[in-house]
């Protein structure tokens, strides 16, 4: 097997690597959008063809290249399922399996804490931990539903009982440190070695981090696999072709879940689709009708340079990438009995978001069919 450690300097970030060298498979885990033509370079090199990009967790500090990869060759991608992550292929669950020939498997192990549905994959010898445990430290916990306690459950729990030689691989290093193993983290690890649970809360509640500089941009980004609305879904219908086109007799198995095809199951088509069946949504004249009737809520879930560029009058930002966390911070949604009108650009993007306020217990939720754009063009 072939296996190579890539690094962005700019966000100090490590991509991972793994390939056959016999039939050429390969799969990428937290690739970096600015890298894309060196992930395209190395592929060619080595006549790779890319099946998998797969995720640690929605990244807060930098975009992921897997939707652009997804859109050139065809990649199926894999997120934790309790990322929010809605367009990823693979909504990726604790104890899944993506099984390459030959035997080779790469196993998923749920480690949360750093967000919630942080991830880390164990491959032969090696774990790939993401922000869950770095080389002398560990990912912060106080934003994205990050949880100290969880975090150390994990962390001594299930990645800390690993055989001792298992090796190391982080999501980040920041002082140029490449590896490290289960037994030196275990044994040596500042924040976690011979500390109890309620210490290493401690000390994680006391970090006084910076707020990571791209947080709003890269979560965001993230959740749609690192692209715009139009381009995911562009980006489907490629991968789509591509896979018709390059079909054979051996595909490797995955498990995610135990109800997923391998295909990679719906597509985003089809889950607009069923969110927008449960959704109520409105025309415009009658949006505009209950806006100038008063007591409503109108929520933009668009990104915010849309938002910036234009919007609806007395509309609040709210982008769907960041709405879970948000939401409990605007003074016009505290009523969760009160009604509220949602829009995006054409209606994807609410419809998620209708979901996700209906089970966050608002109970007259509606969108406007056709979005912002619906709206320009009515005025």
């Amino acid at each position: 097997m072939l296996f190579k450690q890539l690094f962005d300097q700019e966000t100090w970030t490590y991509t991972y690597l793994i390939a056959d060298p016999v039939n050429k498979e390969a799969m990428l885990i937290d690739p970096v959008n600015t890298h894309i033509d060196d992930y395209l370079a190395l592929l060619a090199e080595h006549g790779l063809q890319l099946k998998y990009t797969l995720e640690t967790h929605v990244h807060a500090d930098h975009i992921t290249a897997s939707g652009l990869l997804r859109q050139r060759l065809g990649a199926q991608t894999g997120v934790s399922a309790l990322c929010g992550a809605e367009t990823a292929d693979f909504q990726i669950k604790d104890g899944d399996v993506f099984a390459f020939t030959n035997g080779e498997q790469l196993k998923v192990i749920a480690t949360p804490g750093h967000t919630k549905g942080s991830i880390s994959f164990l491959w032969r010898d090696r774990v790939f931990t993401g922000d869950s445990l770095f080389i002398g430290g560990c990912g912060r916990t106080d934003f994205q539903g990050g949880d100290a306690g969880a975090q150390y459950d994990c962390i001594t729990q299930r990645l800390f009982t690993l055989p001792d030689e298992t090796l190391v691989y982080p999501g980040h290093d920041y002082q140029q440190r490449w590896v490290s193993s289960i037994m030196q983290e275990r044994t040596t690890n500042p924040r976690l070695a011979g500390k109890t649970r309620e210490q290493f809360i401690d000390i994680m509640n006391n970090l006084n981090l910076p707020r990571p500089r791209l947080i709003d941009e890269a979560v965001s980004a993230n959740r749609y696999c690192g692209l715009e609305e139009n381009e995911y879904q562009d980006a489907v219908a490629h991968r789509e072709n591509v896979r018709e086109t390059t079909k054979t007799a051996d595909v490797p198995a995955v498990n995610c879940g135990g109800n997923m095809p391998a295909s990679g199951g719906i597509t985003v088509q089809d889950m607009v689709a069923a969110a927008k069946q449960q959704t109520t949504e409105v025309t415009v004249a009658n949006a505009k009708q209950l806006i100038a009737e008063g007591n409503i809520t109108v929520i933009d879930t668009r990104e915010e340079s849309e938002y910036a560029a234009g919007h609806i009058d007395n509309a609040v930002p709210l982008p769907r990438g960041i709405l879970e966390f948000k939401i409990g911070t605007i003074p016009e949604l505290a009523d969760k009995a009160k009604p509220v009108l949602i829009y995006c650009r054409t209606g994807g993007r609410a419809a998620f978001a209708a979901q996700s306020m209906k089970t966050l217990g608002y109970t007259n939720v509606l969108s406007i069919a056709g979005g912002y754009e619906a709206w320009q063009k009515a005025d």
